[in-house]
This record gives C-alpha cells, structure tokens and sequence, in this order.
C-alpha cells in the first residue's frame, strides 16, 4: 500500500484537503492499480495530474469525486466517466446470516498457490492481475485485506475478494471501508460464493468498528445490483473517474457493433480489433465474421477458418474416419466398431464391459451417452444417437478424465481437463432443483453457451449416482449429473497447460499432423495430465477458444491468419 500526501508547493495555489482529519491527495495502491480517494484532494488539477500518471497496464480509479465534470475539464481527451453505481452498506445495522457454510471456507491468501489461483480468476474474468510479490508485501497491511473462498473438498480457490479499510488507509473522517475485485471462478460449483465474500468482508469490517463498507458495480450488471440490494446495500450519490486506456476502451467509445456473435467468435474479433484488423461481421449468430488486413481477407466461423481445408473438415467430421486416420500415424486410440450387427455389439460389450455410444457424425456432446454397461441400455443410447445421425459408433469406455488440447500451427496453446457436470448438496434443495441453479450459473459465465439438459442422459447419470432428481442429497455432497465432460451440457474446464506431459504433446500434434489442420481441439482420456498415458477420443475443427482463458489461444489464432500482425519483437522469438 502506497499513500500519497500532498507534496506540492501550497504557494503555487493547491488547496488542502476539503475532509478535515483525513490524509491530503490519499492514493492506496490495489496492485492491480491505485485507488484515489476524489475527497482528499483540494485541487482537481491535481488529482487529473496523478490519473495522468496511470501505469502501464494498470487500473487506476478516481474514487468519490464530487465534481466529475470539473475534474473531467483538466483533462478531456484524456478522462473518462465511469458509468458504475456506488452502493454502500450501513454496517452498523448489518446483521450477518444465520445460514451455515461448510462446502467452502472464506480466509485470508496464504501461500503462493493462493496468489496464483487468485490472478487465475482475474484473467477468467478479463480483470487486471496484480504482481505476485504485491500479496506478499501487502500480506500484513491494515489497509487492504484479501480473502478467498476455498473448496472444502478440494482446497482449490473458487473466489476472492480485496478490501480497503479507509480509516487505516488515509483517517477517513467517515469511518468507511470499501470492497473491490469480487470474482468467482467460472467452474465453481458451489452456489453462494460471491454472497459469502462479501458477507465476511463485511463482518470483518463491522468487527473493525467500520462504519460502512462501499462497493462499485456497473450501471448494467442487474444481477450483481440484485445481490447487493438483497443484502442491504443502497445507492450513494458519488461518482468515479478513470483514466482512458486500452484496458477500459469499451467504457468510453462503446462496444463495436457485434450484437450477437457468441464468446467463440468475439474473443477472436477482439484480439482483431486490438490490433488494427478490419472486422465485418457477416453472420452474428452463426459465429461468421470476415478479418481483412494488408491486402490479406480470411473468412472464419469462430475459431475455423479458410485456412482448414475440406478435406480436414471432412476428416473431423466422422469420428470413424478420424479415428482410422490419426491410428495409422501411430496415436493410441480405443476399440471401435459400428453399430448394426446385434451379435457383434453383444459380443464387443461383453468383451469391454462398458461402453460409449456417439453419432458419427455431430458436435457439442449431442446424442453421446457414456458408461452403458447392459445391452439395453446400448440400444437404448443407438436409437438416441441415430437422431443426430444415421451411422453410430460404439467405442470402449476409456476410463480417466477428459483432456482438451488446443494445437495451433502445430505447437500446442492451451491444455485443460474438463469435468463432467456436478451439483452439490445443501441438505435443503432437491436434485432437479440444484440442476437448474447449477445450470443457470453454467449459463451466466459462458454468455449463455453451457447449460445442463434436463433429459434422458441427465436422468440417467443421476439414477448411476444412486438417487432420483427429487431426492435431496446431504450438504456437501456432490452428484454427477452428466457423464461426459462437454462443456455445452454444464461441464467445467479447469487448465493444466503448465503441467501437461510432453508425449500427451507430442500425440496431439501428431494429431494434428495426421489431419493436416491447423487449428484443433484434440480429445483424450488420460489418468493424469502429469502422465504420459492417454486414449484419443477426437479432434473438433472448431474448438471454442475462449474456454482456455487465460491462454493467449485468440492471439496464436490471429498470428496463424495475420503473422504480420504480430509485433515485430515477437516474430523475431518465432523465428528463433
């Protein structure tokens, strides 16, 4: 934490502070930026003067500024705005919840692990990380306290929120406190993270003697305004200043007219846009947009382009074909046959015990049903399967989890198990209806691209699990409710990229090479991310990249389409 007083010549005209009893021209370092305190400062000169001196992929906010269109004169072409909300609340008439809490618990970072996972949910959620080694010297501050939710079960870090305690930070005459960076992991399963946060950031303030604890939310965020009105925050007549950069580009100029395009097809036309591509989007709600740049037009649909010939598409198309393909270059793939010959499919089950039955030809996870064990059930799962296509493939169950590998150029960018969808107990609510929550929130963080079906399969794998959708499991308790990993129907994508063993590398380039495609989502079953062993599942010519954030997976995309694009520093290392 880094505080600012005031340090110019009071003769060249500055004005004190306005708030008796408080620092002059208060700054508190976030790490991910500065908060400056707008009531602090005497001179708006001043306070333009420091929002000028913003650094290099920070955030700085000019926070309680009482007169945005003064402060907004000094510098106009260079300050902003912020169209958010500031909602306080009155914590001496707060009352905590009586509710318990045991599938998670909320405390304060610790170790290293915790300040990774916490930049990890930043980048998730396209906010600003802070340098690692800013925890470690803020870790025993009085002004900022960081705290997270960590899974029960797992350890893992599934939220965090920052406070600033203002009467520590610069004598805040108001006795207030403010809470900022509430971010939740995007896989998390448990219901109520963010609430918890920002309940036991309250009580810690309300045990500090803290009068009141402020947070900023923007204007068109309905449901965190509906969160924080349920718990007691009201609106406070304040405003916020930023300095103008590319981080909060969209606050001031708007965003472009992408109206429509899914999160697969914009985290690709943004990285364009970044870098002076031209963008025409030609069909929103396909996912089709045209990048033109240096003379140079390229056609794609979200992550497949003009550049994946039809012969590769082709390939990918029909799993058998892909499976007889990458076979032949050495890849380890499962037993296969065709669905058709009843004694055939009697004997390979027989043979293999447990079974997956898929169309041969789809996409997204439609009509595949994992871990068939009786021959009723396999027939059951063709006439599904045939739905979607006529041909249906029957494969041996591979057992492990489900890694994604994301090859571009033919060097792997991304790697990530994805976890089949899983509700958890409260000890209160049914299983139909832990679904539908689950699933509402699967929606909300992928922009409405993953939701859990509430079908047969969905059925199915809860019967497996030993219950029915009404029963109501214990708290804590986790349910499997979909046996496979497609993120489509609810599952979660959690990055191993830095983990990953170099022969599963190897096999999805080689993969790739098979194919000839240059961008790719390979499948496998593995044991272990840290292990060499695996079993190919198959290859999706159109894997969504904006599931492996923070993995630069859009920028290797537009370097494959636009090399030249790239900065010249970087094409010197690629060419290294």
């Amino acid at each position: 934490m880094t505080l600012s007083p005031a340090n110019r010549d009071p003769a060249a005209g500055e004005r004190v502070a306005p708030h008796d009893g408080a620092r002059a021209n208060a700054i508190v370092d976030c790490g991910w930026g500065r908060l400056l305190f707008g009531q602090t400062f005497g001179d708006p000169a001043a306070l333009a003067d420091e929002l000028r001196e913003e650094g290099a992929d920070r955030r700085d906010i000019a926070v309680y500024v009482d007169d945005p269109h003064v402060l907004l004169a000094q510098a106009p072409l260079e300050l902003f705005l912020d169209p958010s909300h500031m909602f306080r609340l009155d914590l001496s008439s707060y009352r905590p919840s009586k509710r318990g809490q045991r599938a998670f618990a909320v405390r304060p970072i610790e170790t290293g692990v915790d300040i990774d996972s916490v930049n990890r949910i930043y980048a998730a959620r396209q906010m600003v990380c802070a340098p690692p080694d800013f925890y470690e010297r803020s870790r025993d501050s009085e002004e900022l306290v960081h705290l997270v939710a960590v899974d029960a079960r797992s350890n893992e870090v599934i939220g965090t929120v920052m406070g600033v305690d203002h009467a520590a930070a610069f004598g805040d005459p108001e006795n207030g406190a403010s809470l900022w960076c509430l971010a939740v992991d995007p896989q998390a399963r448990h219901p109520g993270v963010g609430e918890t946060l920002v309940r036991r950031l309250a009580e810690l303030f309300q045990k500090r003697g803290r009068q009141s604890m402020d947070l900023s939310v923007m204007h068109d965020n309905e449901l965190a305004i509906a969160l924080y009105e349920k718990l007691g925050f009201f609106r406070v007549p304040t405003f916020s200043v930023k300095r103008r950069n590319y981080i909060n580009e969209r606050l001031f100029v708007g965003d472009p007219a992408v109206d429509g395009l899914n999160p697969y097809a914009k985290i690709i036309v943004d990285e364009a846009r970044r870098r002076g591509i031209g963008v025409e989007v030609v069909d929103a709600e396909g996912g089709f947009f045209r990048l033109t740049h240096g003379g140079r037009s390229i056609l794609c649909r979200e992550s497949l382009s003009e550049l994946t010939n039809g012969v590769a598409m082709s390939i990918c198309d029909d799993k058998a074909v892909t499976r007889r393909t990458v076979a032949r270059a050495g890849v380890i793939v499962p037993d296969q046959i065709e669905a058709g010959d009843p004694e055939q499919l009697s004997s390979f089950l027989a043979e293999h015990g447990s079974v997956v039955v898929k169309p041969a030809r789809g996409e997204q996870g439609r009509g595949i049903s994992v871990g068939l064990e009786t021959i009723e059930e396999v027939e059951r799962a063709v006439e599904r399967a045939r739905a979607y296509c006529d041909r249906v493939i029957i494969e041996k169950k591979a057992e492990g989890d489900d890694l994604r590998l994301i090859v571009i150029d033919f060097k792997l960018v991304a790697a990530a198990i994805r976890r089949p969808a899983q509700v958890v107990g409260d000890g209160r609510t049914a299983i139909r209806d832990l679904i539908a929550a689950q699933s509402r929130r699967r929606s909300a963080a992928t922009g409405g691209e993953s939701s859990i079906p509430m079908d047969e399969e969905t059925e199915r794998a809860v019967r497996t699990a030993g219950f029915s959708l009404d029963d109501i499991p214990a708290e804590g308790q986790a349910v499997t409710v979909r046996k496979t990993a497609n993120l489509h129907t609810g599952g979660t994508i959690h990055d191993v990229t830095g983990i990953v063993h170099t022969r599963l590398v190897e096999a999805a380039v080689t993969v790739a090479r098979a194919i000839d495609i240059p961008v790719v989502g390979v499948d496998f079953i593995v044991r272990s991310p840290r292990e060499p062993d695996y079993a190919f599942i198959e290859a999706n010519e159109r894997p969504g990249l904006a599931n492996h954030e923070p993995q630069p997976t859009a920028e290797r995309f537009v370097d494959l389409l636009f090399p030249l694009s790239m900065p010249a520093a970087a094409r010197r290392v690629g060419r290294g």
